[in-house]
Formats: C-alpha cells, structure tokens, sequence
C-alpha cells in the first residue's frame, strides 16, 4: 500500500480567479475549462513552495489538488493571502490520481496509487511534497514542459526570479528519469552533491527515480539514465531565436 494520499478543495467565488492569477505560475485565465494541469505557488526566491494540480470548472469555480502532507498549509496560504478577496476555499476529501497522457485526473473512484506513482514518474510528472517544498525552480522540474508555468503573464510570488532564469540564464540542474539498484532512496536524498531525489517508486531488483541533477554529475554515479517522453526530453533553456 502507498503512502501517498491526495486532498482536494474548491476554491469558488468571483474572484477566485483574480486570486489565482496573481499565485500561481500558469496563466489560469487561459487555462481550459475542465482541464487539470499541474502548477505551483513559488517563495520570494522563485522556488516551488506548494505544488498541486488545478482544474478550472469555470471562472468563479475551480478544484485544486494537492498531495495531502502539504494540504493543510496550502489551504492556510490561500486563507491568508486571499482573506480579503470574494472567495472560498472549502475541503472536499480524499481523490484517487489517473495517468492522462502527460497529465493527471482525478476522481472520487479509487484507483492503485502505486501504479499511478510509477506512471507519473515514467512519464516526468514530478510532484512536491512537504520534504521538498521549496527546493526546485518551475524550469528545474520542467514544469513549462507540461503547461504548468507560463513565462508571458503578469505578476505572481517569486515571478521575477523565474522569470530571470527564462529569459536571461539557464539552470544547472535540471529534471532526468533514472534507474538504479538499491532501496528506493526517500524524497529530498542527494546521490551526490548535484543529484537529488524528486520522487522514487521501488521495481522488480531496484527503483526508478526523478531527480534534479547536472547531466555530468549523473554520469559519474553508477545507474541508468532513462528517456522521458519527448515532450519532456529536450534542452529545459530557452530557446535561441
């Protein structure tokens, strides 16, 4: 059994929105109505804070999801800082993940955790957890790969840090699927001084991880590095125009 558990909310009101616009790293206002795409709330540093899904039901209606160890300080965050704003942010349970392609969905139907943890990791999905809240840059886990940061929208906490990566550097580190003997190392566990654990799901005679790293850093530890889908397999800079 998983430990993984997945909490959802719904945040509904005029101004929800607004809110979230002015939060998040994707564009909600061009984000299609009953699409769920995985984005984040950064710090001041441009690190990922909170990372969760968000499915628009509409302008004034939307579901986010969140991994349920950072659940409860999530919706503390959006109470405070939207405490002024015509909303309101109710729990709705517990949701089970299904793989959509590079996405994920959610429904009350339960569903193998375990399968979905290795499809999400085979496929680049990485996730935040409460270990590694504030450890990854949007572009690091490829997230503007899968829809999840959008680089032409206005303001948003930690924006012109990341926004500064984009267009005039490039990270170091950057999101690769490996496989590897041994345990499955825990979330936030660094190989080496430029590899660490996303996410990790044991296999039949060892494990499959997503980590940060520098390609270089990689080749020296003894494991596999594995293709990601090509959405997610290219160069995570910008591109050269």
């Amino acid at each position: 059994m998983s430990a993984l558990t997945f909490s959802s909310f719904t945040l509904q009101g005029v101004d929800a929105q607004k809110f979230l616009q002015g939060q998040v790293t994707l564009n909600v206002e061009q984000l299609a109505e009953n699409e769920t795409r995985y984005t984040g709330i950064c710090n001041l540093k441009g690190r990922l804070q909170f990372g969760f899904w968000l499915k628009k039901i509409n302008a004034e209606h939307f579901e986010i999801i969140s991994v349920s160890d950072l659940a409860e300080e999530l919706a503390k965050h959006i109470k405070k800082f939207g405490a002024f704003s015509k909303m309101k942010l109710e729990e709705s349970g517990f949701v089970y993940p299904v793989i959509q392609g590079l996405h994920t969905e959610f429904s009350a139907t339960q569903t193998d955790i375990q399968h979905w943890q290795l499809q999400a990791i085979e496929s680049g999905q990485a996730w935040i957890s409460a270990v590694t809240s504030q450890e990854f840059q949007p572009q690091e886990l490829r997230l503007h790969q899968r829809e999840g940061v959008h680089y032409d929208k206005g303001c948003y906490l930690g924006q012109e840090i990341v926004a500064r990566l984009w267009f005039k550097a490039k990270p170091k580190h950057w999101l690769h699927l490996i496989q590897a003997q041994g345990d499955a190392p825990t979330p936030a566990t660094k190989l080496s001084n430029d590899v660490e654990i996303v996410n990790s799901i044991s296999i039949d005679h060892g494990y499959k991880a997503l980590v940060i790293a520098k390609p270089a850093a990689l080749e020296a530890l003894d494991l596999q590095i594995l293709d990601l889908p090509e959405a997610l397999n290219g160069d995570v800079a910008r591109p050269q125009t």
